[in-house]
């Protein structure tokens, strides 16, 4: 715990240098330019009054010999006009303006720097914030995720910032040609989840830090915590990963929209829930054998129509039908209601509370076909 917090008390501090260096040059180049400005008005008030110019042909004159262009149709020519010009520009002026040019140059490619790996603050609005990454293969998961989300109408052109401190090298370029952006952090940092902007947000993913740890439960509350705080107890849209079944009710009680089990090998059930909030659980129960669960039962069908097999198999409390299987193993899954078929095997949803045997659904479809035919 002691490293823990050295290596999060150190991260803070290499935050809070980056951000005071950004300002002092920020703060740098501002006095430059005023200087500079001072030095072109007072030479230019110094060629009216001196060389009797009007003020524009004072300020054209002033600027083409501050930038070394020297077109030469005007020139000082008065021994005081000639002194201001050697004392204000030659002397100062040329030397600042190369100085300003040479911060302004260096303090664009250090925010380029700092945008790659992770230490601007990009004060982005309307976008999606992820929190947290997996342990293996980040990237990939990451290319995924946000290949699902462009896939939609509703996130097609949604900016995507990321939360993470997987990338201390900077995000792949992969990632970043997708309009994805990120902020080297901890997740828990509460300087980091500052530096994002949560309010601002049009939804948020906390993943779960480590996917078999219960410890990431704790992470998640604590992280909900926070941003509550932060967008003063009104979250925008928010869904978090739990990894014991416990902490899913109180994941929501603390101000999450939904939860669900990380699943790292289908990025798609985070997109699902929130493009169709609840379509995640429907997702995640297939994955899980308890609560509603997928069965196979091997009952043949021959040109049977889909709609009626369906409602015939509801009515009998058998579950919903998902799928058939055709002789040659292929697996059908939502065909149209008027669909006719031949099945050997059927796939159904069934209740926890209630899994029908083979026996039960072949029952219960000669029972409805004998009730058609008399």
């Amino acid at each position: 715990m002691m490293i823990l917090q050295f290596f999060r008390h150190r991260q803070q501090s290499c935050s809070k240098i980056t951000e005071q260096l950004n300002i002092n040059m920020r703060s740098r180049l501002r006095r430059a330019l005023f200087w500079l400005l001072g030095l072109a008005a007072l030479h230019t008030i110094a060629m009216m009054g001196f060389e009797g110019l009007g003020l524009s042909d004072a300020v054209w004159l002033t600027l083409t010999t501050l930038t070394t262009v020297g077109y030469g149709d005007f020139s000082a020519a008065t021994p005081l006009g000639r002194a201001s010009t050697i004392i204000l520009l030659y002397g100062v002026g040329i030397t600042l303006l190369a100085q300003l040019a040479s911060d302004y140059i260096d303090y664009r490619l250090k925010r380029k720097e700092d945008m790659v790996m992770g230490r601007w603050r990009w004060r982005m609005k309307n976008h999606v914030l992820i929190i947290n990454s997996p342990n293996n293969n980040p990237g990939i998961y990451f290319k995924r995720l946000v290949t699902q989300l462009r896939q939609t109408s509703l996130f097609a052109d949604t900016p995507v910032q990321i939360l993470t401190d997987a990338f201390p090298d900077g995000l792949p370029e992969n990632l970043r040609r997708m309009a994805v952006v990120h902020h080297h952090g901890e997740s828990s940092d509460p300087e980091a989840l500052k530096a994002v902007t949560p309010k601002d947000a049009r939804a948020i993913i906390i993943l779960a830090r480590d996917e078999y740890s219960r410890v990431s439960d704790s992470i998640t509350l604590d992280v909900l915590l926070q941003l509550k705080s932060l967008c003063q107890d009104r979250l925008p849209y928010t869904v978090a990963e739990c990894v014991e079944e416990d902490s899913h009710q109180r994941v929501v009680q603390f101000g999450a929209n939904t939860s669900l089990r990380p699943i790292r090998a289908y990025p798609e059930m985070l997109v699902r829930s929130l493009v169709a909030p609840g379509a995640e659980k429907i997702l995640e129960n297939l994955f899980t054998h308890h609560d509603d669960h997928a069965m196979r039962y091997p009952v043949e069908l021959t040109d049977a129509v889909w709609s009626e097999t369906v409602c015939q198999l509801m009515a009998g409390g058998m579950g919903t039908l998902m799928a058939y299987v055709t002789a040659d193993d292929n697996v059908i899954t939502h065909p149209a209601p008027d669909h006719r078929f031949d099945a050997k095997a059927l796939i159904l949803m069934v209740r926890e509370e209630f899994v029908p045997s083979t026996q039960d659904v072949e029952q219960c479809l000669s029972n409805r076909y004998a009730g058609a035919s008399s």
